[in-house]
Parts: C-alpha cells; sequence; structure tokens
C-alpha cells in the first residue's frame, strides 16, 4: 500500500485546512485508516480513525467536534476536515492504513502502512 498525504499549510487560528490522502496498491474499500500527529519534540499521536465503510469513525478528545474524518473508496481516498485551528494543531500529520482489520483503532501500533507527512502550521 502507498499513501501520499497532501493539504498541509500555513493558517491562522480559527482557520481551516482540509488534508487528503490518496491511498494505492490494494484494496482501499477493504481496510481501516487513520490520522496520527506529530508536534516537534512531541510523540506521535492519535487523531482519527475510520471503518472501511466509513460508518464508524473515533476521534482524539482534542479533535473532536472540530476535526471530521472521511474517506472516498470509489476514489481511494480519505480526508481529514480541519477546522477552529489553534497552535496546538500544529505538527506533520500522517495517513496511515490498518490493511488487517475494517474496524479503526487509535493504536498506531496497529497500522502497517503510513504516508510520508504534511506539515500544517498555524499562526496565532
Amino acid at each position: 500500500v502507498q499513501l501520499q498525504a497532501s493539504g498541509g499549510g500555513l493558517v491562522q487560528a480559527g482557520g481551516s485546512l482540509r488534508l487528503s490522502c490518496a491511498a494505492s496498491g490494494r484494496t482501499f474499500s477493504s481496510y481501516a485508516m487513520g490520522w496520527f500527529r506529530q508536534a516537534p519534540g512531541k510523540e506521535r499521536e492519535f487523531v482519527a480513525a475510520i471503518s472501511w465503510s466509513g460508518g464508524t469513525t473515533y476521534y482524539a478528545d482534542s479533535v473532536k467536534g472540530r476535526f471530521t474524518i472521511s474517506r472516498d473508496n470509489a476514489n481511494n481516498a480519505l480526508y481529514l476536515q480541519m477546522n477552529s485551528l489553534t497552535p496546538a494543531d500544529a505538527a506533520v500529520y500522517y495517513c496511515a492504513a490498518d490493511v488487517t482489520a475494517g474496524w479503526p483503532t487509535h493504536s498506531g501500533y496497529e497500522y502497517e502502512y503510513w504516508g510520508q507527512g504534511t506539515l500544517v502550521t498555524v499562526s496565532s
């Protein structure tokens, strides 16, 4: 599985960004996907995850109500709509695939494939 994340950039606090992740190499609609992020000097943390069908989603408490994860299985794409961004959201965001399960998990250890990351910068 190859994953290509995009959509990061510089945004002012309170603004919005939409991240995308293009997947290839395996039947996209058969596995769960997730978004993680890592800020400088911090450990990688879970952001959101979605089941193979898109019917089940999980969010970290820190982003719940502000971020929305979604997927388009017809186009092998994963998205993360981020609203009301704060400087605390600044990080490199990674998409990841858990090809052994259709059910999403918050544990990064369960994801076998990772994208290269896209940088989100939020100015105050």
